[in-house]
């Protein structure tokens, strides 16, 4: 892999790393800040070597170039912050210390919440081993906290994806349609059972961790069952799930699971204050109501412009039963551009999750007195009220697995997003 160089551009827009590991996708994802980072994006080479040669793209602001050349810090810059899930943190560091830790720990919770911070915090821990390593290798730890020393050597090695005795297993980068996979195959899971065969590098633990384990298909989920049947000795499996509900119920049982809750509303403005200074407080306060207790998300919708894509959802939505197809097949337009992916992706979860709040106030729950978005209230109440409960659950799910066929199968994304828009309107007649 090519020596990495120094941040050079003067507006700070585009750095290309060419010829990168896949690990050096994960790294970036994993070490620089929400805070830091306007946008990361990856897609394959036409050239590429090998099926793991990828071409990163990472956009930055400017006060971040800054800071790169004023500090030095390159990649390693990152906010390892575990915020909201302090009882879950001790109990795990309270298992190590009574030498009780579970072979397999199920982390689950909503997505963009810190499951997999606190997974990767968990095997820094254990791989650091707390009880012998020299202090200029272990920083201090308060009573319950797992976190080591940023400036270690082994949380550096962790986050660029560099120790030998951790895995991590995720959708892989799919070379033939340059892009990632749409799930988690057999090869991947069969990897982990290869690891936990090998001898600790280090002569400590080995951990794997499975970040959105739901997204295995069937065979790469009986294959990491297997591993599981028979736990290795002194090997850790960390299963991280936005939807624990679709791992086999033979996994669950065989793992202890830590259900992590949602954060609340003014922990996550008060984070997103944090990493999008520059936000208004007004949007702040609706992006964290549309986030539903996800950080990440709100960071998400509030780079994909998310409240702006939510009005104008619900202004199309208010003119059902009759839509007005100029405007809706210019925002389909807009959308299914390839430079439009963060809008799209916004767009589903938007819409699913009005849909949500519509099925749930057609169900006699009611609406929130605080409105996210001016007239939210009245759309949601009036299409409420031209279907039952169930017909709009229904039309979510299916909304749900067109949007996921569309994606599979590489469909026009327009079309995803105009069917989605008049099965509302058919639903509202």
């Amino acid at each position: 892999m090519k020596k990495r160089k120094p941040l050079t551009d003067d507006e700070g827009e585009v750095r290309e790393l060419m010829s990168a590991d896949l690990n050096d996708f994960r790294a970036a994802r994993d070490i620089l800040s929400p805070s830091l980072v306007q946008k990361l994006t990856f897609r394959g080479r036409a050239e590429q070597e090998t099926p793991t040669k990828l071409r990163i793209t990472i956009r930055l602001s400017r006060d971040v170039v800054e800071k790169f050349r004023s500090t030095g810090e390159g990649w390693q810059t990152r906010l390892d912050e575990l915020v909201g899930h302090e009882n879950a943190e001790r109990e795990l560091r309270r298992l190590i210390e009574a030498g009780r830790l579970p072979h397999a720990i199920l982390l689950s919770g909503p997505r963009g919440i810190g499951k997999a911070t606190l997974a990767f915090r968990l095997a820094r821990f254990l791989l650091a081993g707390p009880e012998d390593l020299p202090p200029e290798r272990f920083g201090e730890t308060e009573k319950g906290e797992l976190a080591i020393d940023p400036e270690s050597s082994l949380f550096r090695r962790v986050a660029s994806g560099g120790h030998a005795d951790l895995l991590t297993v995720e959708r892989a980068y799919d070379p033939r349609r340059r892009r990632l996979r749409s799930e988690i195959i057999v090869e991947d899971t069969r990897a982990i059972a290869g690891f936990f065969r090998l001898t600790a590098a280090e002569e400590g633990w080995r951990i794997a961790i499975v970040d959105g384990a739901e997204e295995m298909n069937r065979n790469a989920a009986n294959a990491l069952l297997k591993i599981l049947e028979e736990p290795p000795w002194r090997g850790v499996l960390l299963l991280v799930s936005h939807s624990p509900g679709r791992l086999l119920p033979t996994i669950r049982s065989r793992c202890r699971h830590f259900p992590l809750a949602a954060l609340g509303r003014p922990l996550v403005l008060q984070l997103l204050g944090q990493y999008r200074p520059g936000l208004p407080r007004s949007e702040g306060e609706a992006l964290a109501g549309l986030a539903e207790g996800s950080v990440g998300r709100a960071i998400e919708l509030a780079d994909a412009g998310g409240l702006a894509l939510y009005r104008s959802i619900l202004g199309m939505l208010a003119q059902v039963p009759r839509l007005d197809l100029g405007e809706l097949h210019a925002f389909a337009d807009k959308l299914a551009r390839s430079e439009a992916e963060d809008a799209y992706r916004a767009c589903q979860e938007l819409l699913s999750q009005f849909i949500a709040k519509t099925a749930l106030c057609a169900a006699g729950r009611p609406f929130e007195p605080d409105e996210l978005v001016d007239g939210e209230g009245e759309v949601t109440q009036r299409l409420a009220a031209r279907a039952d409960p169930a017909r709009w659950a229904d039309l979510r799910d299916r909304l749900g697995r067109d949007f996921a066929n569309t994606d599979q199968l590489n469909l026009d994304r327009k079309q995803a997003v105009l069917g989605a828009f008049f099965a509302v309107e058919e639903m509202a007649r």
